[in-house]
């Protein structure tokens, strides 16, 4: 479909409408071949780009117009597309190779984090008796142990009755409910309550004020602007003006050889055997590049900070084919034993925000210091909200926030006041933590291409991913949004729950789940065919399914089990 023939404004001002619906698998072929021709360095071999075929229902399976099932299913593909090029360069070159993705998988994809099973229970059945705990380790510095802490993160009202604001509490909710003057002590019974008294609160200040108090605290947070006021701000041009898939050579940086890539061992010819993966990430984005590089048989190191909450449940799929251990940078021992990891690895992965790493000698340039010290480039890959530059650029942010900043919640909010008569004006997050998954295949996307490159030309490469500008990207005239129709046809079919702003993605999630349940059982069994199953595991010794990785044709699968956070000491880390 031409973007002419699009419907504008009918989710909003700056939003596209498709006047008539194209089944999910053709249409995500189409988006692919966009994003494939938007890409530098991605091939327009059309002998390559034949190879990946898409299947799947052919009707939308998540809630909403928003097409992020097919932006990310394009984005698998185009990992598995670079995966055959290094395969061949490895000197397993297949003309017949098909890289193969499924739609409803890469939906289903979305929610990984509920679709795994231990000892044959789905997680989200373990998490609703309240057992996770029993399950997994406690990462959580009870970050949500009260309705208040809870509710901080989500959708609010502000004294201007057309604009919404995105609360977010940083897995540290306290400092914020202060902010917005309540007592975090203030006694509430339940979640509805809670958010009631946040609305009550956010609702005495304009927009601007909610934003200018967060920026002077160093919150999360941002105003729910609509597609077209994201693209007219000052920050939306500066995001814009980078590619999606964004990958850079440091020419700058001193000038190294290619490295071609290791011998392949013969018990393991993944595309990425024997790569060496250095991760410093948290909760969902960055975890998700270093799941997909291991799939392909890299070598990841994550390394938690023991001080900081991450999320439990998380351990259970974003830990697949990792080793894990702590590192507390402001440790010198801990700082010396990761620089010696570093020192001989391909890929350095870090997920905070722009600039934090420089402060403790991990900065881009010091790693690129390092690297042609050694005579061997390296791929330095970031994961943050904003983007690579800009004034928003270091500023901090979560899933949430993009979905707020980039316009996404205000196109679902809009399409529920359609739909399911939401009250005017307000907004909803997108129901499953969307950019974030989506810029975990961004980056290892970027990654790949990057690896590729360095084994042909040479020199070093800097990747960025950004939560905004996956969310960004999706609301485009170029890939278009499903029309009305389509989004009421899929609220009859899985008969979605009521969705509002309060809600937090976990509640969203839930809603999500339970839809599938119904509808898409068959996809959700044990041994469906879609889980790849470890007999033993770390979480009380049970067995462990996990969702299998989205793209095939390329061997890609994980050689050991998820694993706790922080299982194995630091000083005994070694490269195998």
């Amino acid at each position: 479909m031409s973007s002419s023939s699009r419907v504008p404004d009918v989710y909003g001002p700056g939003t596209y409408t498709d006047s008539s619906f194209t089944s999910v698998p053709e249409d995500t072929a189409r988006i692919f071949r966009l994003i494939a021709s938007q890409t530098p360095n991605f091939t327009k071999d059309e002998a390559v780009l034949s190879k990946v075929r898409f299947t799947g229902e052919e009707f939308p399976v998540i809630p909403g117009p928003i097409k992020a099932t097919s932006v990310a299913a394009a984005l698998h593909a185009m990992c598995g597309v670079v995966s055959d090029e290094i395969l061949t360069l490895r000197g397993e070159e297949d003309k017949n190779r098909q890289i193969t993705v499924n739609t409803t998988q890469a939906a289903m994809w979305f929610g990984c984090i509920a679709t795994a099973f231990v000892g044959g229970e789905d997680a989200m059945s373990i998490a609703g008796k309240g057992e996770l705990k029993k399950t997994v380790p406690d990462w959580e510095h009870g970050w949500t142990d009260t309705p208040l802490k809870y509710r901080t993160t989500g959708l609010y009202p502000t004294k201007n009755p057309e604009v919404w604001y995105s609360v977010h509490g940083s897995m540290n909710a306290v400092p914020v409910l202060k902010s917005l003057g309540i007592d975090p002590e203030t006694k509430v019974k339940d979640n509805e309550e809670a958010a009631k008294l946040i609305a009550e609160h956010s609702s005495k200040f304009t927009p601007e004020e909610l934003e200018m108090k967060n920026v002077m605290n160093g919150f999360c947070g941002s105003i729910v602007f609509t597609p077209q006021q994201w693209r007219d701000t000052a920050m939306g041009k500066s995001l814009s003006a980078h590619p999606l898939v964004n990958v850079k050579q440091q020419t700058h940086a001193i000038p190294t050889s290619p490295v071609a890539f290791p011998a392949f061992d013969a018990s393991d010819k993944r595309p990425l055997a024997g790569v060496k993966v250095v991760e410093l990430t948290r909760v969902i984005a960055g975890p998700e590049i270093g799941t997909i590089l291991s799939s392909l048989g890299a070598d990841v190191i994550r390394l938690n900070p023991p001080h900081l909450p991450d999320i439990n449940i998380m351990q259970l799929s974003l830990n697949a084919g990792k080793r894990t251990s702590t590192v507390d940078l402001r440790s010198d021992s801990d700082r010396a034993h990761l620089q010696s990891l570093i020192e001989d690895a391909d890929v350095f992965l870090q997920g905070f925000r722009l600039g934090k790493m420089k402060k403790w000698g991990f900065g881009l340039e010091d790693i690129l210091e390092m690297a042609g010290k050694r005579g061997k480039g390296i791929v330095h890959v970031s994961e943050n909200c904003y983007g690579p530059d800009g004034y928003y650029g270091e500023r901090p942010g979560w899933q949430q926030i993009a979905d707020a900043a980039a316009g996404s919640a205000y196109v679902t909010g809009r399409a529920l006041q359609l739909t399911q008569n939401l009250p005017k004006n307000e907004a909803v997050l997108p129901s499953l933590p969307i950019s974030d998954m989506s810029t975990g295949v961004l980056g290892a996307l970027g990654t790949l291409i990057a690896l590729r490159d360095r084994a042909v030309k040479g020199g070093s490469y800097a990747v960025h991913a950004s939560l905004t500008a996956v969310n960004a990207y999706a609301l485009t005239e170029e890939v278009g949004l499903y029309p009305v129709e389509t989004v009421k046809e899929c609220q009859e079919r899985f008969a979605w729950r009521e969705m509002r702003g309060q809600h937090h993605v976990l509640d969203l999630l839930i809603t999500v789940w339970q839809g599938w349940k119904k509808v898409l059982g068959n996809y959700l069994e044990e041994n469906s065919g879609w889980y790849q199953s470890f007999e033993n595991s770390d979480f009380q010794g049970k067995r462990l399914s996990i969702l299998n990785p989205v793209f095939g044709g390329v061997g890609a699968h994980w050689s050991t089990p998820s694993v706790v956070y922080g299982k194995e000491k630091l000083e005994d880390m070694r490269w195998k």
